[in-house]
């Protein structure tokens, strides 16, 4: 069973899971042809294997810590920082602690 998108207009709550982080799981937040939002909730030592995506994207730190591996290098978000990736670009993710981030993808046509 698909979980519910949010619609146009309606209010969608990104604050820290906090004490709920361990029982969150990821989900879409909301998708159009063009754009897709996502919270990826990433317990400690857990992560994203390295990958690319086609289009442009945003890594938002929303809770926890999060090692970034893009551009040859390895950098760690924190709680607050956000960091924007170019279409094409190789990354990965791994959870320094249990982290949840906001994911923002910008579609390009097929």
């Amino acid at each position: 069973m698909a979980l519910p998108h949010a619609r146009s207009g309606q209010l969608i709550d990104v604050r820290p899971l906090g004490e709920r982080i361990t029982a969150s799981v990821s989900n879409a937040l909301f998708k159009t042809p063009q754009l897709e939002l996502m919270r990826l909730v990433l317990p400690h030592g857990k992560g994203m294997p390295e990958h690319t995506v086609p289009g442009p994207l945003t890594i938002q730190c929303l809770e926890g810590a999060v090692e970034l591996q893009a551009h040859q290098t390895t950098q760690t978000l924190h709680a607050g920082e956000l960091v924007y990736l170019a279409g094409g670009e190789p990354h990965a993710l791994h959870a320094l602690e249990d982290s949840s981030v906001l994911l923002t993808l910008l579609l390009l046509p097929h």
